[in-house]
């Protein structure tokens, strides 16, 4: 009877443990914007030629250069900000889609050469619950990462490339 009593406890010592390790993962959002933001909006594009890829471009306009802002998590997908060539305070997060990429696939009556097609890739979950007009942002403060949530993100019309320049004469 002892010894069920001391496994019992150290199997529920085990779970407490476990319970509040999951604890220290979850991301926690800031209430506090680290800068004022302003109109955040995104825009789908699509190449002009078959297999030319296409995606969103979620724009992240900021008041000042005074804090860096890293990563961006919108609809199940993150990516690296990076700042706007025209505007030094633009962040741009720019999301590959699956419309129109590119597909090599071999097809072929030898197995071997189907080894050489590549595995789809499968998008991570994201840490956190978002709606479909919500990002959420990381940053740097000191030497610890932070996350800030956006709301209110308007979409813009898309943005198709043509396949050539016109022809001018």
């Amino acid at each position: 009877m002892k010894f069920i009593k001391r496994i019992f406890s150290l199997i529920l010592l085990f779970v407490m443990m476990g319970s509040f390790s999951q604890c220290s993962s979850v991301k926690q959002l800031e209430t506090k914007a680290p800068t004022r933001f302003g109109n955040v909006y995104f825009q789908k594009w699509v190449a002009g030629i078959e297999g030319g890829g296409s995606g969103i471009n979620l724009v992240i306009p900021v008041a000042t250069n005074s804090i860096v802002l890293d990563s961006a998590y919108f609809r199940n997908n993150s990516a690296k900000l990076e700042l706007g060539t025209t505007n030094p305070k633009t962040y741009i997060g720019r999301f590959k889609t699956a419309l129109n990429q590119k597909k090599d696939m071999i097809l072929s009556s030898d197995p071997k050469e189907e080894f050489k097609n590549k595995v789809p890739v499968t998008t991570e979950t994201i840490p956190f619950e978002l709606k479909d007009n919500e990002c959420v942002v990381s940053y740097q403060e000191g030497n610890k990462t932070k996350y800030y949530k956006i709301t209110g993100i308007v979409e813009k019309d898309m943005m198709p490339y043509p396949s050539a320049p016109p022809n001018k004469q």
